[in-house]
């Protein structure tokens, strides 16, 4: 089993072993009330599917980035074609657009996604994936997740999310959701050309602005205070920019831990769609399973202090390491531009397979 591995820029949270496995989060819930001592892993995408938590065996949170020893090659990587095909997501952006465009309907946000296969010619070792991951975006929060809890044996969830879905230290809370995007440019005016269009773009601030008001809507009730900024900030990864917002509270007495903080907030706008129940029936009923993909990975203590970031740029790597499966993810709004979207998702994977692919 590969273990629990949170590689934050400010922080390493590492655990092993199984003392006892939770496929229902709020029986993790009850055993951090219970007086369990941490409990770390992933949350599916459709909450209604099991999860991969555990109360480890050995958990370790140091401070500071992590610092692998060593960073061996990678086998060569072979990427197939995807599912949906480029095509067949164009496609699928187009009905719906043509969806969000009726009046008569609710739905007023959904995330399409499409995945891309490949295969390597030896086993993948998922630490040495995280260190490759690291090294190439060292500002992004880097995990691996065993699954084998969640009945899928000797798998591994792993990424490089750039977005935290929360943060509690205290009776502090923090979240960031990330929502509007464009790709980045080779050429440094025209990638700053595309900054400033990102800032510019009503259809982008709309999609920013669901997940935002979601976020907000939820976390008011249990906060004394709430502070949201008025305007979002342009965030840059390697791969792309976003719109991001920090908000920052204060919790309520008595105060929820981190965990119920997560399940409290997910899966927001940014990963499913607006509002919330009818977009995860759309995309349940018209995508593949997502498995963990958009689902959120973290840890909670037992004085209720954790963090929780959202499972985006990441994959799915089968038992014996030889496949895996990438994911990415677009918003898609009635003024939506399939070509556009396409291309996110293409910018997105790039994350995790030119980790693997620069060899």
């Amino acid at each position: 089993m590969t273990g629990f591995l949170l590689a934050r820029p400010d922080s390493v949270i590492r655990a092993h072993g199984v003392r006892t496995a939770f496929r229902d989060p709020w029986q993790a819930v009850d055993a951090l009330h219970a007086g369990t001592a941490a409990i770390t892993g992933a949350l599916p995408f459709d909450p209604r599917r099991p999860a991969a938590l555990v109360e480890p065996a050995d958990f370790s949170h140091t401070a500071g980035p992590w610092r692998p020893a060593g960073l061996p090659g990678l086998p060569r990587i072979r990427v197939s074609r995807g599912q949906p095909s480029p095509d067949e997501h164009r496609e699928r952006v187009a009905r719906l657009i043509g969806v969000l465009g009726d009046p008569g309907q609710p739905l007023r946000k959904v995330v399409a996604a499409r995945s891309v296969p490949a295969t390597a010619d030896a086993a993948l070792d998922p630490s040495t994936v995280a260190a490759h991951l690291l090294t190439r975006h060292p500002r992004a929060n880097v995990f691996t997740v065993d699954l084998t809890t969640a009945g899928d044996a000797g798998a591994t969830l792993l990424g490089a999310s750039p977005e935290t879905l929360v943060q509690r230290t205290g009776t502090t809370v923090v979240a960031y959701p990330l929502a509007g995007t464009l790709p980045r440019l080779p050429d440094p005016e025209a990638d700053n050309a595309a900054a400033q269009r990102l800032a510019a773009s009503t259809k982008n601030w709309a999609e920013h602005a669901f997940v935002v008001d979601w976020i907000t809507e939820r976390l008011n009730p249990v906060c004394a205070r709430l502070t949201v900024p008025p305007r979002a900030q342009l965030v840059s990864t390697r791969d792309v920019w976003h719109l991001g917002t920090p908000i920052h509270g204060v919790l309520r007495d008595p105060a929820p831990n981190a965990l119920e903080l997560a399940l409290l907030l997910h899966p927001t706008p940014a990963v499913c769609g607006t509002p919330t129940a009818q977009a995860l029936e759309y995309i349940t009923t018209h995508e593949e399973d997502r498995g963990f993909y958009g689902g959120a990975v973290g840890w909670c203590d037992s004085r209720g202090d954790g963090t929780w970031v959202v499972a985006i740029r990441s994959a799915h790597l089968a038992a014996g390491g030889l496949s895996l499966r990438a994911w990415a993810g677009g918003g898609i709004v009635a003024a939506s531009d399939p070509q556009a979207e396409l291309d996110e998702t293409t910018s997105k994977l790039r994350t995790l397979l030119g980790a693997l692919e620069a060899q």
